[in-house]
């Protein structure tokens, strides 16, 4: 089953075009990283693929749906790639609130169970967003989704100012939903969690798709001995 059909959108922000006849689907239970440089068009695809902004041609469908309506999205959750929550709230209100937009009875016992897999301290939930640093606000953000337990995870960037012990602690949490059926849709920069993560990569270069495959077809593709050199070949070829 498809989650996922992008057939040949484009996007422009005259005069430049974004995203050029972008075509690719993720399937059922599949983890699919978005890799690119910088203004790639990798923000652009999720915004357009969350009805965020209009594409100039082309479909997008989230679970057989047309993307602009609201009912495609009711099984995903999405963190965006700057998150940065109300200052203002504590973060057990966040996420009280964010239970709320998705229909849900904000959980204490999940709460403090997620923090601990995040490696979030439970007190933080007490303090104020203002306290968090950036790590412990994209923490949030990430507890949010989980809490959500959507079967459709979409996340711009999700390794965004975390250190390596809550990295490594994400990619356990995320190969444990991918075993019990959760579909990923998620851009980086970092090569080494598309190795970690993926079943299949999608390389974007200045608005066109240059590779969609595994990472391993990525290095034979591009006679390369690593996926780091890979991705350099293909990018300026």
């Amino acid at each position: 089953m498809s989650i996922l059909k992008f057939h040949q959108v484009c996007k422009k922000y005259p005069p430049h075009l974004i995203l050029d006849q972008i075509s690719f689907q993720l399937e059922l239970g599949e983890f699919f990283g978005l890799v690119g440089v910088n203004g790639a068009g990798k923000t652009t695809l999720i915004k357009s693929l969350l009805d965020f902004c209009e594409i100039d041609n082309g479909t997008i469908q989230i679970f057989d749906t047309p993307h602009t309506h609201h009912e495609s999205r009711r099984q995903l959750t999405f963190l965006p790639e700057q998150f940065s929550p109300p200052y203002y709230l504590t973060g057990q209100s966040f996420l009280t609130y964010m239970a709320q937009l998705h229909g849900q009875r904000y959980d204490p016992a999940k709460a403090q169970a997620m923090c601990q897999t995040l490696d979030l301290a439970s007190s933080a939930l007490k303090q104020p967003v203002r306290a968090y640093s950036k790590g412990m606000a994209q923490k949030l953000g990430l507890l949010a989704c989980f809490l959500s337990e959507k079967p459709l995870l979409i996340l711009d960037e999700p390794m965004n100012s975390l250190d390596p012990k809550a990295r490594a602690y994400l990619k356990r949490h995320l190969l444990n939903l991918k075993s019990h059926g959760v579909t990923l849709f998620f851009s980086t920069h970092l090569l080494t969690d598309v190795e970690d993560l993926c079943d299949r990569m999608a390389i974007l270069h200045e608005g066109h798709l240059k590779f969609i495959g595994t990472p391993q077809q990525c290095c034979t593709t591009f006679m390369a001995t690593n996926l780091e050199e890979a991705y350099l070949k293909c990018i300026e070829e």
